[in-house]
């Protein structure tokens, strides 16, 4: 039987301290920073040598620096996920510094026709999955972050939802979504040597290529070189 009890998710905090500034250097690996736009930013080292070598003050300027990588991230709320809040929150909060160009969405358990922004209107503010395919270009690097663990049939089968009725299987919609972002990542919370006991878990994992990343630095790391590569 389905279960539609209206749950209140929280919507993650991205200004959590972090436990450790160690995801924010792992996170860096996939920064990609170009010169663009006119010369506007205080060039502060460039000022204090020019000023020093001609006697004057004299301001000089470069353009602005910034990170061109587009991240588009998906999150797994509710349920067992609620045990992992404080780690993805710490993942999220750090994304959000790294990264100007970061749009996210929330889902449960699996993805399938709809996902949303923010989990207080989730049962009204829903957004089709198609159009988040077709809005957001090839050029995005796509992050799943949950713990891929459910009954197999909330993957596999159409109806499989524990929330409502499904028309599709959500395997149908991660396929999507990876002939979409062909290198798009899953980063599990839960412990690598626990992965084994759901079967779940391993019908994400070969979906999406075996790139499935525990959240460790040694995941963050190994997953951000996978992004960063070209397909």
């Amino acid at each position: 039987m389905k279960v539609w009890d209206r749950r209140e998710f929280r919507n993650f905090d991205d200004t959590v301290e972090l436990g450790t500034r160690n995801i924010k250097v792992a996170l860096k690996r996939l920064r990609r920073w170009v010169r663009e736009g006119t010369e506007e930013e205080l060039d502060l080292p460039g000022t204090i040598h020019a000023t020093a070598e001609h006697g004057y003050l004299d301001v000089q300027t470069h353009p602005e620096r910034r990170n061109a990588v587009k991240l588009l991230m998906f999150f797994d709320v509710g349920g067992s996920m609620d045990e992992h809040v404080r780690v993805v929150e710490e993942l999220f909060s750090a994304a959000r510094a790294e990264f100007r160009r970061l749009e996210y969405f929330y889902f449960h358990n699996c993805l399938y026709e709809t996902a949303w922004k923010d989990n207080r209107r989730r049962q009204s503010e829903r957004i089709a999955t198609w159009d988040l395919i077709h809005k957001y270009g090839q050029g995005y690097k796509v992050v799943f972050v949950g713990d891929a663990a459910m009954s197999p049939y909330e993957i596999a089968q159409p109806g499989g939802s524990v929330e409502h009725w499904n028309e599709e299987a959500g395997a149908v919609w991660l396929q999507r979504v990876i002939t979409q972002w062909p290198n798009a990542v899953w980063i599990n919370p839960t412990a690598e040597r626990y992965w084994g006991y759901t079967h779940s878990t391993a019908l994400i994992r070969d979906l999406f290529g075996g790139r499935m990343y525990p959240l460790t630095l040694a995941g963050l790391d190994a997953a951000t070189r996978e992004l960063s590569r070209k397909h």
